[in-house]
């Protein structure tokens, strides 16, 4: 009888424990009250865990596209926001609020990873989505992603919080 859950590769467990562990000094440096180069492709998410009621803040990287933040969903940390629900972002040395709104279709999450990468290139071996011989997402390995809970966060922003927020 097969597995209902496969292990994943041990490329993307290495890189999820490398992750876990960079992330520890991440969350320090994004939140300096000042924007930084790092600032600049990555901010932190601020929510609450559904479950635990736990407080979370889970560095993510983004690439802006209008009045609104891009990041790839994959990983659990997204499982604890909703699309009714504002969270607190630090985005480049400010606390923001912003909406997320889950981007499921394969189409637009194809269009939007190309935005992504066109902007930040590095985006492109975080989602790890190959490309086939005519420069495009390969759409068997894209389909079966988004099936399994791959998506783009589409992150609309809302008013600055005070300083004292």
């Amino acid at each position: 009888m097969m597995s209902e859950n496969p292990q994943r590769p041990l490329f993307r467990r290495l890189q999820a424990r490398v992750m876990s562990i960079l992330n520890v000094l991440m969350r320090r440096l994004l939140r300096l009250p000042f924007p930084t180069p790092l600032t600049k492709r990555i901010m932190l998410v601020s929510f609450t865990g559904r479950k635990t009621g736990k407080a979370y803040h889970q560095p993510v990287s983004y690439v802006q596209e209008g009045n609104t933040l891009l990041t790839p969903g994959g990983g659990k940390w997204k499982l604890n926001l909703r699309e009714d629900q504002s969270v607190r972002i630090r985005l480049r040395g400010q606390d923001v609020f912003a909406r997320p709104e889950f981007v499921k279709d394969p189409d637009e999450v194809e269009r939007l990873i190309a935005v992504m990468t066109a902007a930040n290139p590095t985006v492109g071996a975080f989602v790890g989505i190959p490309k086939g011989p005519d420069g495009r997402l390969d759409r068997g390995r894209l389909e079966t992603a988004v099936k399994y809970g791959f998506m783009i966060v589409r992150w609309h922003l809302a008013e600055r919080m005070g300083a004292s927020e």
